[in-house]
């Protein structure tokens, strides 16, 4: 996003199945042309220096946790990266080892 001089917006908000979305804006260069689908995948990436396994284990994260991670082109410039988590989760007690 340096490169394209772009701005970043963060929101968050409760949906109405009980859920946090979070999302995450920005004004960059966006999602790559013919492969936005593939930005998830292990090792895949679009940057010199990138290792492309960033958002593969992001994904797998939030999973875990029972939520859900995607992403999506702006209209005019730029992407939203969007998430799910559950609100109300039941704590486990630590146990005695």
């Amino acid at each position: 996003m340096e490169a394209a001089n772009g701005e970043l917006a963060v929101t968050s908000k409760k949906t109405a199945d009980g859920q946090l979305l979070v999302s995450v804006s920005d004004s960059g260069i966006g999602l790559p042309v013919g492969e936005a689908n593939r930005i998830f995948e292990a090792f895949f990436t679009t940057k010199q220096q990138g290792t492309g396994i960033g958002l593969s284990i992001s994904r797998r994260i939030i999973e875990s946790h029972g939520g859900c991670l995607w992403a999506c082109a702006n209209a005019k410039r730029g992407a939203t990266f969007q998430f799910t988590l559950p609100i109300d989760v039941v704590a486990s007690a630590p146990s005695a080892a």
